[in-house]
């Protein structure tokens, strides 16, 4: 049991990163499926409205949980919490360029299942995520 203490505590940050991240991801899969329910179909420009209201979703989901939970974010001066939050979805509209690309090439050039698509996305833009939120974002001032 020590032992797993010891490796929860030097990587808490990574394992809280990617539980919160697999909820992200989560939220943006039930938001897509549900959006692509109600309009009856996931192909052309519904599909991409369908996948971009998904991922807008989730970037603010992931917002709150990546400062509160996964890197403790001490800000609270509101211009530094507005910057903060600047810098957090900005990079995230690079990851959320990424994810739609993705997304345009398997489902549209590629003709992928969407599903199978989306898998690939949430993937590669989780590690995106995580590398900016790491090193730009909530970087820990010394």
């Amino acid at each position: 049991m020590e032992t797993i203490k010891k490796y929860y505590k030097k990587y808490e940050e990574i394992i809280k990163y990617l539980i919160f991240g697999v909820l992200t991801t989560i939220v943006n899969f039930v938001t897509y499926y549900i959006l692509v329910f109600l309009c009856r179909t996931e192909a052309g420009v519904i599909g991409i409205v369908c996948n971009v209201t998904a991922t807008i979703v989730s970037i603010f989901f992931a917002y709150v949980t990546n400062r509160k939970f996964v890197f403790k974010s001490k800000i609270t001066e509101k211009k530094e919490v507005f910057k903060e939050m600047f810098s957090f979805f900005s990079c995230r509209a690079f990851s959320f360029f990424m994810d739609f690309l993705i997304y345009l090439i398997g489902c549209t050039i590629m003709k992928l299942p969407s599903f199978i698509v989306k898998m690939v996305s949430q993937v590669v833009v989780t590690i995106l995520n995580y590398i900016f939120s790491k090193l730009i974002i909530f970087k820990k001032k010394k």
